[in-house]
């Protein structure tokens, strides 16, 4: 047989629908773009398993830094807020009421402080290859899941040893879990496009960290509030998310369910707003960074 080599004109490929994409820089405030960002979901896989392994890459410890980063806390907590203050904890053992605390916490936080820095890790990538710019800061805190779950394995044999059965509202986790995401996801997408900007914004980062820590509900119960004082205090999502990871394992007596209401509303608040300014911004992003 002889091979033949076939020319194929300009005009002959125009009518077979080869994809075309163009690439240009936004104007004004721009949609956030779903299906573009569900048509590049194996990137989000992919960089987010990514994320999980260098994580623990040539650690000593492994995974097991997910449970000693929260259960180190929770002993200072224990020692100073629950044996010296003899803070209140709603009837519940002091150590498991603080941890319980900061399992979603810890997940929480880590995700702000990763995903806020997470464009200017990522440069090299962004200056490269064109994709969604939102998939970088939903990997980085999506691969906190995984601590998350090492660190909730921790809570359950901690309750197992105090005695402490969960409660029928444990169904209501995952969307408490969810809060948590959406809250760590709003504020990064803000921290992160401002970060590209201005670079000082990183050493704010761990400051305002420590702030939010004090101003939830973890070393104490939102139980000292009187209402309304009480449903308000739900204006920092992570008081409903807290309150409700108590309420759910463990059982208090004080159900959270205005506050998670106010919480979950300033989350998606939070992550609207701040996936808008991500896109509007987004166009700077390459020649900043």
């Amino acid at each position: 047989m002889s091979g033949e080599s076939k020319t194929i004109s300009v005009s002959e490929l125009k009518t077979k629908e080869i994809p075309f994409v163009r690439i240009e820089p936004s104007k004004g405030w721009v949609s956030i773009k779903l299906k573009e960002l569900w048509e590049y979901r194996e990137l989000l896989y992919f960089l987010a398993w990514r994320d999980i392994r260098i994580r623990y890459k040539q650690t000593v410890l492994g995974v097991a830094w997910a449970i000693i980063q929260p259960l180190f806390t929770m002993v200072v907590f224990s020692l100073f807020f629950g044996r010296l203050a003899k803070m209140p904890s709603d009837g519940i053992p002091y150590p498991i009421f603080s941890y319980a605390a900061l399992v979603p916490w810890t997940f929480f936080a880590n995700g702000l402080s990763q995903a806020s820095n997470s464009l200017v890790s990522g440069a090299n990538l962004i200056k490269k290859i064109y994709f969604p710019r939102l998939v970088m800061p939903i990997a980085t805190v999506l691969s906190g899941v995984v601590d998350f779950l090492i660190a909730f394995i921790m809570l359950l044999a901690m309750m197992l040893y105090f005695g402490t059965v969960p409660t029928m509202n444990i169904v209501w986790l995952p969307l408490l879990l969810l809060l948590a995401l959406v809250t760590s996801l709003g504020v990064s997408l803000w921290l992160s496009t401002m970060n590209v900007q201005f670079r000082d914004v990183r050493y704010a980062i761990p400051f305002l960290t420590q702030l939010w820590l004090f101003a939830t509900p973890i070393a104490y119960p939102s139980s000292l509030l009187s209402e309304p004082w009480r449903t308000l205090y739900g204006i920092n999502p992570m008081v409903g998310v807290v309150e409700g990871f108590r309420w759910a394992l463990l059982g208090t007596d004080t159900a959270p369910g205005s506050i998670i209401i106010v919480s979950t509303l300033v989350a998606l608040v939070l992550l609207i707003s701040g996936a808008l300014y991500f896109r509007r911004m987004e166009k700077t992003f390459a020649d900043v960074v």
